[in-house]
């Protein structure tokens, strides 16, 4: 590892963007992920790399498209209803199977909303996003070292997957300052012989298309895609376990919620509550397995989210419903404090929600 710095969690992303290859990125500025555009700015010349600052989103997510065919590392990062815009283009990149990295550094909403902090876009990030059957590798850090960290394996992953791939971060980690050790500078070792990197009259021609005007053959490309998804299902989900070996309560949670509810869980086990936590790091794919087999064991869970209640559906289904699954959560912006989620855990733990 490299040397350690303190960092904002957005710069964090674009240093180890850079380090990770990424010599090309297309943005457009909205709070609260507009550090990294303008990081980015400022050190892509300065390394040889690309930024350009594209008229709207919509634009910017089909510039990824276009330097992501010929196989080089490229991103793009937007902040809530900026990649809603890029949901289109997030789709064409799904469905030409290329390699990419978005990055949303979530705010409020439904709308404009608001620039604090939310965790409102997992529906968005986990379930599509978009037109269409595809899936994206989303990947939700808890702290400015793992804001750069992901950053590294979301590029590995999506180029040994050919699929994009998404740091789902809030405004919160964007904003926030931590010590953070970055990574030595490596190089991308994929090969990628379907890039378009022009023939030289060597090869035959690469195509890469996301229009297939027979059925048949559109449905073939998607099974297999399904096919190369489940792969990942098996091979490539990560996650936290913090306090699990005789927990009768789970807390299942995410990104910043996780650290606030880590704390909670401190208080309460000093009450004599066993409670710990599953956190998920992959969201997609999501650590089903590990939450069935929690389900055998623990009398409940809790999840502890700022939305209106999205990820708790995920648990329910992992769980298969076989135990009691509970909602703490803040929205709009608001985050929940450790002495909210130490009450449900209390509530939880006297026999149910009051």
């Amino acid at each position: 590892m490299g040397e350690k710095v303190l960092m904002k969690g957005n710069e964090a992303i674009a240093e180890a963007a850079i380090r990770a290859g990424c010599m090309h990125y297309f943005g457009y500025p909205i709070t609260p992920q507009t550090e990294i555009a303008a990081y980015m700015a400022k050190r892509m010349p300065k390394v040889g790399g690309v930024f350009l600052q594209a008229e709207s989103e919509i634009a910017a997510i089909n510039m990824v498209l276009g330097v992501a065919a010929t196989g080089k590392r490229v991103m793009t990062s937007s902040s809530s209803p900026g990649v809603s815009l890029k949901s289109e283009g997030i789709s064409y990149i799904a469905g030409s199977d290329v390699p990419a990295l978005i990055v949303n550094v979530q705010r409020g909403g439904p709308g404009l909303g608001g620039i604090q902090p939310s965790q409102s876009d997992y529906f968005q990030a986990v379930k599509g996003g978009s037109h269409g059957d595809f899936k994206k590798i989303v990947l939700a850090p808890a702290s400015v070292q793992e804001m750069a960290d992901l950053t590294s394996t979301a590029f590995d992953l999506a180029d040994k997957y050919r699929m994009p791939a998404m740091i789902l971060a809030d405004g919160t980690l964007g904003q926030m300052m931590e010590p953070v050790e970055l990574p030595e500078t490596a190089p991308n070792s994929f090969e990628k012989p379907w890039a378009l990197t022009g023939t030289k009259g060597e090869r035959k021609h690469n195509i890469v298309n996301s229009l297939y005007l027979k059925p048949e053959e559109l449905e073939k490309t998607n099974f297999e895609r399904y096919a190369r998804y489940k792969t990942v299902e098996e091979n490539e989900v990560l996650f936290e376990e913090y306090l699990m070996d005789d927990a009768d309560i789970c807390v299942v949670s995410f990104g910043i919620t996780a650290r606030v509810a880590k704390n909670a869980i401190v208080e309460a086990r000093a009450k004599g509550i066993k409670v710990g936590m599953i956190r998920p790091i992959t969201l997609w794919p999501f650590p089903d397995k590990v939450l069935r087999a929690a389900a055998d064991k623990c009398k409940a869970f809790l999840t502890v989210e700022m939305n209106m209640g999205q990820m708790i559906e995920d648990v329910k289904l992992a769980t298969e419903c076989k135990k009691p699954v509970y909602l703490c959560n803040r929205t709009g912006g608001m985050i929940p404090s450790p002495e909210e989620v130490l009450a449900k855990i209390e509530e939880i733990n006297e026999g149910g929600d009051k």
